[in-house]
């Protein structure tokens, strides 16, 4: 791992940190904030970012850093894609390939051999908060926003012994009836496989029988530009009660797809 820069926040530090990532096959970057103590960390929170964003998103936006001080808690914020290739389509739009990882393994020609973001999140960047932070795996929960709030519930529920708990805000829920998901399963996983697509779709994964211990909480804007057509929540909470998963969704009036929605509820996550 190769420290970029650090900054002094709260008592405690905000690295960024760039390294080689076996799985990926590209340099990755992420930040952290690892507040000062002499205690054991109490825990970590993996957070997944949404579309065109990067590991400085969360770390600088979501005013989460007091939070996580005050609990002794440590945050790790990935990027979303490999970066510094040159893909077929990789950079032609803003809601696939580069920013755009949607944290699944990818089957199809050249996005194969790097877009892998969900070995990386569940086994790269976990084995790295075990081995160079010395995070106690029983501690370790994940959220996320938008496609990373796709990614939390998916990984989550893939893995409900690793994740301690699991929460999102406005979270792509069914990405097999939306159009940011329809496009993003067709680059990465192929339309002749589309047999393989509901494996990386939490509601379909909660309609088969994966389910994780505790309770899902998800936050929801109601003027969300996105909810009726990308988000789709009730399908999750259809899902959910069909199952028996328990799930926590939480409408709130007034507020958007923003950072300034994050801010606002990200304590209670914390």
């Amino acid at each position: 791992m190769r420290l970029l820069k650090s900054h002094k926040c709260c008592g405690g530090h905000v690295h960024f940190y760039e390294h080689d990532s076996y799985v990926t096959k590209t340099a990755m970057k992420f930040s952290v904030f690892i507040p000062e103590s002499s205690q054991p960390l109490s825990g970590c929170l993996i957070w997944l970012s949404g579309l065109t964003c990067n590991e400085e998103n969360f770390i600088t936006k979501a005013g989460a850093i007091p939070y996580l001080a005050e609990r002794n808690m440590m945050v790790i914020c990935p990027d979303t894609s490999p970066r510094g290739l040159d893909l077929p389509g990789e950079h032609d739009s803003w809601d696939f390939g580069s920013g755009a990882g949607f944290y699944l393994s990818a089957q199809t020609d050249g996005y194969k051999e790097h877009y892998n973001m969900y070995d990386y999140i569940n086994e790269e960047i976990y084995d790295i908060l075990l081995n160079e932070f010395s995070v106690n795996r029983r501690q370790i929960s994940l959220c996320g926003h938008s496609m990373g709030g796709h990614g939390a519930l998916v990984i989550g529920l893939k893995n409900p012994d690793k994740y301690k708990r699991i929460s999102a805000f406005s979270p792509v829920v069914n990405p097999l009836q939306c159009p940011w998901g329809q496009k993003a399963f067709s680059g990465y996983l192929g339309d002749e496989n589309q047999a393989s697509w509901s494996a990386w779709d939490a509601t379909e994964l909660v309609r088969a029988g994966h389910k994780h211990p505790s309770t899902i909480l998800i936050e929801q804007g109601r003027a969300d530009d996105f909810l009726g057509e990308q988000l789709l929540t009730d399908h999750f909470q259809q899902a959910c009660n069909s199952s028996g998963q328990a799930v926590e969704i939480r409408y709130h009036d007034g507020y958007d797809h923003s950072y300034y929605f994050i801010s606002t509820f990200i304590k209670e996550h914390i």
